[in-house]
């Protein structure tokens, strides 16, 4: 089926991705992608146990702006926004996990990392 002008994008609007229909559409574009587009991505690094070991070896996690863009992040347990994560369940576990003080501290240990990352694995074998 031929492609009319109507359906072709616009070269002069700024790209967007393919991957995820933007819910909140409106507002600037940081390096071509919108701030729900980085937020999404950033929720779901958080499924990486090592990655919040790094984190919290590299101090950010007792920064107080950090703590409080985690709080801003709860609204992925919205189904409305779910639906966008690859792996909600990791995902949304260490948005929870990350609201106590006492596991931004615990996931300095390897043996929480191992353990964490386990649980995780499972839990994304089970939703596919």
């Amino acid at each position: 089926m031929a492609e009319t002008a109507a359906t072709l994008p616009n070269a002069d609007s700024p790209p967007t991705s393919n991957l995820v229909q933007n819910p909140r559409p409106d507002g600037p574009l940081y390096a071509g992608f919108s701030r729900f587009e980085l937020e999404l991505e950033f929720v779901q690094c958080l499924a990486n146990p090592y990655y919040l070991n790094h984190l919290a070896s590299q101090k950010v996690m007792q920064d107080t702006s950090f703590i409080e863009y985690i709080r801003y992040l709860q609204y992925f347990t919205q189904p409305t926004y779910t639906r966008y994560l690859s792996y909600p369940g990791p995902s949304l576990k260490a948005l929870q996990l990350l609201q106590q003080e006492k596991f931004r501290q615990d996931i300095l240990s390897p043996d929480i990392v191992s353990r964490l990352a386990a649980e995780f694995l499972l839990a994304s074998i089970k939703s596919q």
